[in-house]
């Protein structure tokens, strides 16, 4: 149903349809250009530009400049926008890019382990031994030096570093760009890792906290630790602690270390050509190092000389002249691997006064390179001629007499075997025990020319023999030890008693098990060549006890001087006067008896051991300075052909003697100093 409308309904038709008529009437009358006078409608415009006063307007092309405008108006608005959001999201992208590194150097700085002091990281004690003049001969485990600072160290040796390992080293910050770029342009053009471009600092952040793996957290953690490194010390001091750090080969950790495993001096005084060659260990410790390629290792050193030269350090003919006088290398020469017998027995002994514990440890040993080195030469030798006859072992020692050890072989070859033949193999001595028996009589009230039957006598059935077979009837007990008769001596030890030899080898520090049978005498018993030695050591100390000893003194990193030999005199065992009549007797074992072999043109004493079947031969023979004895046999104790301890172990004791003593000769009746 329609809807009436209102009374204010029809009033706004109306409206609307006076106001349609109106807007007709305008359009008409803006379409006539003459209507100049004509009143203008109350909702016309006022129109744009100069021509509105004349009351035209412009052509509908007029219209086209201001659209153009617009719509570039559009585009660099548009534009405009892009820009602004490009650079608001970058700097967004930015401020996330900065978090984002900024956490990861966060968390690796957080990971890095404590770096406030270089010093306080523990590491594993090592053991180095000196000799008896103070240089070192040996190390167990990693060779620490003294820690040197920055004004110890010596010209030469900083160049030949930085020309080497950093040239830049100076100027940069802790990284190098210009090496890190070279590096990366010679390994991409190689294909393959080939150059670093790592500075002393990354390397000093890198030896001393980080590990050796080449993750890009610990790259990381090496550019931290090198930016900190540069902030907390100067140059110099970056360079000693490198130096104090980095590895030199031959287990030897630091420049002091290095100097004096190689040179045998302070880094202080080390030489231009000894600066290079440590320089150039640290490229390849194993490779370079002169004790295994001395020709390689001269190489090496001309090439960093040479890099002294490049780096204006030296001139190029400096640098040549240098290189064509090579150092002479004294920690790795001197003395075969075979003093690596003395350096194990020294160790021990050193740990059993010490414990195995207590940080770095220093040693000084009594051993004696010179005798060292002549003593394996005259084994050597010796063992030439002995090879022939079935010999294929051999030991030795030497010693003061008072008990120091100062040279001491354990077999042929160290590399081969590390059994020590002279403190640990027990073997039958033969007749060098027979001294204890004749010094029991000497004690007991017989003299030198005492007279006893060189006869045949049998003792439950065991009858011995002299080693020629025949038997001289009565003869002096000076005689029967000089031509070592075993009837005359078997004889002697039944009529003095068997105990009295036994108590006698005891007092001289034998402590192996011996038989307390007739065998006694004759040496049947098992003993060591260190014992025995030192048995003897008391003949040539005058009837003073003798412990054989390897440690001096010894020093800890931690505590100082932990240990000293005690060098108070020995407690006297044997009565002088008695001394001097067996000591008369061993001297006619040299002079006339069985070791004639050992005769060196001075006053020596000593005595010949020949076990059964020739298992084992033996010569222990003193002057007034030193001691030696010498074993010679086989590791399964199978007989050798025919060797007598007055036959191969007299030549090389005799060998020996005649080149270690130097000074005038000596008298055995007088005191040893």
């Amino acid at each position: 149903m329609a809807r009436t409308p209102t009374k204010k309904s029809a009033a706004a038709t109306r409206r609307s349809s006076s106001g349609t008529r109106k807007t007709a009437a305008k359009n008409e009358a803006a379409r006539k250009p003459t209507a100049k006078s004509q009143p203008k409608p109350a909702t016309a415009k006022k129109p744009a530009g100069k021509n509105s006063a004349a009351g035209t307007r412009k052509p509908a092309t007029s219209r086209k400049p201001a659209t153009s405008r617009r719509r570039k108006s559009t585009v660099v608005r548009k534009r405009t926008g892009i820009v602004a959001g490009l650079i608001k999201y970058g700097f967004v992208a930015a401020i996330w890019a900065f978090v984002l590194v900024g956490g990861v150097l966060a968390y690796h700085a957080y990971q890095l382990p404590d770096i406030t002091d270089l010093d306080r990281y523990e590491r594993a004690g090592a053991t180095r031994l000196l000799d008896h003049d103070g240089a070192m001969f040996v190390s167990y485990g990693a060779l620490h030096g003294r820690p040197v600072t920055a004004a110890n160290l010596p010209d030469p040796l900083i160049d030949a570093l930085v020309a080497t390992e950093d040239r830049r080293f100076f100027s940069h910050f802790g990284i190098d760009p210009i090496s890190i770029l070279r590096a990366a342009a010679v390994n991409l053009k190689a294909g393959r890792t080939v150059q670093g471009g790592s500075t002393l600092t990354q390397q000093l952040a890198k030896n001393v906290f980080l590990s050796a793996d080449r993750s890009y957290s610990r790259k990381i953690q090496e550019l931290l630790l090198a930016f900190w490194l540069e902030h907390r010390f100067s140059k110099q001091e970056i360079l000693a602690l490198y130096l104090n750090r980095v590895y030199f080969g031959a287990g030897a950790y630091g420049v002091d270390a290095a100097a004096r495993k190689y040179f045998r001096r302070p880094v202080e005084d080390l030489t231009a050509y000894q600066s290079a060659m440590l320089v150039g260990l640290l490229k390849a410790p194993s490779r370079y190092n002169p004790a295994v390629d001395q020709e390689r290792s001269q190489g090496r050193t001309r090439q960093v000389l040479l890099n002294m030269a490049d780096a204006g350090y030296l001139t190029e003919d400096a640098a040549e002249r240098i290189a064509a006088r090579p150092s002479a290398i004294q920690g790795a020469a001197g003395v075969s691997r075979n003093h690596r017998y003395f350096a194990d027995w020294a160790r021990e002994r050193a740990n059993g006064y010490a414990g195995p514990g207590g940080g770095d440890r220093t040693v000084r040993t009594t051993l004696d390179r010179r005798l060292q080195r002549i003593a394996e030469l005259a084994v050597s030798e010796g063992m030439k001629r002995g090879a022939k006859k079935g010999a294929r072992q051999v030991a030795m020692v030497v010693m003061s007499p008072d008990g120091a050890v100062r040279a001491m072989i354990g077999g042929r070859d160290y590399a081969s075997s590390q059994f020590n033949r002279a403190t640990q193999a027990l073997r039958q001595p033969g007749s060098a025990f027979k001294p204890f028996v004749f010094l029991a009589a000497l004690e007991a009230g017989y003299t030198p020319k005492t007279r006893l039957p060189d006869a045949p006598v049998a003792l439950n059935g065991w009858t011995p023999r002299n080693f020629d077979g025949r038997y001289r009837g009565e003869v002096t007990l000076e005689d029967a030890l000089a031509h070592s008769l075993n009837a005359a001596t078997v004889n002697l030890s039944e009529a003095i008693g068997r105990r009295r030899a036994l108590s006698v080898a005891r007092r001289l520090g034998v402590t192996a098990t011996l038989p307390e049978g007739p065998s006694l005498a004759l040496g049947a018993g098992e003993v060591t060549l260190l014992e025995m030695t030192a048995a003897y050591a008391a003949f040539a100390n005058q009837g003073r006890f003798v412990s054989p000893y390897a440690v001096e003194r010894i020093q800890t990193s931690a505590e100082g001087a932990i240990y000293a030999h005690d060098d108070r005199p020995a407690p006297q065992i044997v009565e002088e006067r008695t001394v001097a009549d067996l000591n008369s007797m061993l001297q006619l074992v040299v002079e006339s008896g069985t070791g004639r072999r050992a005769r060196i043109g001075r006053p020596a004493a000593g005595k010949t051991g020949t076990s059964q079947d020739f298992r084992d031969a033996w010569f222990i023979g003193y002057t007034a300075d030193l001691v030696a004895g010498i074993w010679i046999g086989r590791d399964d104790a199978s007989a050798m052909d025919g060797v007598t301890g007055g036959s191969l172990p007299a030549e090389i004791w005799a060998d020996f003697m005649s080149k270690a003593e130097d000074g005038p000769p000596r008298s055995l009746a007088l005191k040893a100093n």
